[in-house]
């Protein structure tokens, strides 16, 4: 068995990519065991896909597999981890703002017995003050309400134990966020700090709109405090419903000209409980949401093309099932040694 793979998720990079394999190649070449470098391409538009055919020709450890679609950053993490064959899996992000020179450093510390090793930010350079903001305090408000203690500034970029990597192809899940699904399988795990650099070239993949998206599938994914928040929001609602017929009724004895005695007040409290039911309907629908598509069982990605891996017979399909098949039987099989 190989034993590094390298997985990185391309969607329309096709400036970044000859960079991103030199670099790559680099580091590799001063691994002194045998790795492959698994590309997902998420249903680019550009030339990335060719740029990946052209890089499989010209040098064997170079895999790649394609979409028929845009299925998303995450789902292509996921696509790379069910086809990555080494001991130790690495997942980075393919505009070099995750420096493949950190690799080696990552595996420094699988060698010392830890399962999952991650690189966490110290510094953004060149983002607007809005990123930093908004995602300094997504990942303390996220780490403070999730069920499981996910660290804070991390990213994709990490480094996972064979085991680990398992342990995520035999989940089932859809709406996937890995590095919560890392977070929440255990084992020995510790970080590498280093400094997040600017996008190598081309434009943000990650949008505002995709960002949030991100932001509210991981807080729904590992955390039952917003269905909390509609019980807290009720019993508010209830708690201030209860005042304001107490004024009204004093206001009524006591005060019978004064203005909030009338439609005012009437007003004011329709468009505050209509506020927290449609709240509660919203959050609601979040979680209804993700049970609707747990239970179509659709395939969570499809492929149109596979290069340089083994049963290219089964390029079409994805291998989820035979996966958790042989994850099951290690499992007996530890159980029974």
């Amino acid at each position: 068995m190989l034993r590094y793979s390298i997985v990185v998720p391309i969607y329309n990079e096709e400036a970044i990519i000859p960079e991103l394999y030199r670099r790559l190649h680099s580091v590799i070449a001063l691994l002194d065991e045998t790795a492959e470098l698994v590309f997902i391409d998420d249903g680019s538009h550009d030339r990335s896909l060719s740029l990946l055919r052209h890089l499989h020709e010209r040098d064997p450890q170079v895999c790649y597999l394609s979409f028929a679609r845009n299925f998303g950053h995450q789902v292509a993490v996921t696509a790379g981890l069910n086809f990555a064959r080494g001991q130790a899996v690495i997942v980075m992000d393919a505009d070099l703002q995750d420096p493949p020179e950190l690799i080696p450093d990552l595996i420094q510390k699988w060698r010392q017995g830890y399962q999952v090793v991650y690189a966490q930010r110290t510094q953004r350079q060149r983002e607007s003050w809005f990123k930093r903001f908004t995602a300094y305090w997504f990942y303390r408000t996220l780490r403070r309400l999730a069920d499981v203690d996910i660290p804070t500034d991390t990213g994709d970029f990490c480094l996972m134990d064979r085991r680990v990597v398992d342990l995520l192809n035999a989940m089932p899940e859809r709406n996937r966020y890995i590095r919560g699904l890392r977070a929440w399988v255990g084992f020995r795990q510790t970080a590498i700090p280093f400094d997040r650099a600017p996008r190598y070239a081309g434009s943000v993949k990650y949008t505002f709109g995709k960002s949030l998206a991100l932001a509210i599938n991981s807080l729904v994914g590992f955390s039952k405090v917003p269905l909390r928040l509609s019980t807290y929001l009720g019993l508010v609602s209830a708690a201030i419903s209860l005042l304001m017929g107490l004024l009204v009724l004093y206001w009524r004895l006591f005060a019978p000209n004064s203005p909030l005695t009338g439609y005012t007040i009437i007003t004011v409290v329709v468009f505050f409980l209509g506020a927290v039911q449609l709240i509660s309907i919203g959050i609601l629908g979040e979680y209804i949401g993700r049970i609707y598509e747990e239970i179509k069982g659709r395939p969570l990605y499809t492929l149109s093309e596979i290069g340089g891996f083994q049963n290219s017979k089964d390029s079409l399909r994805t291998p989820q099932p035979q996966i958790r098949e042989s994850v099951r039987g290690e499992s007996i099989r530890d159980s029974d040694g």
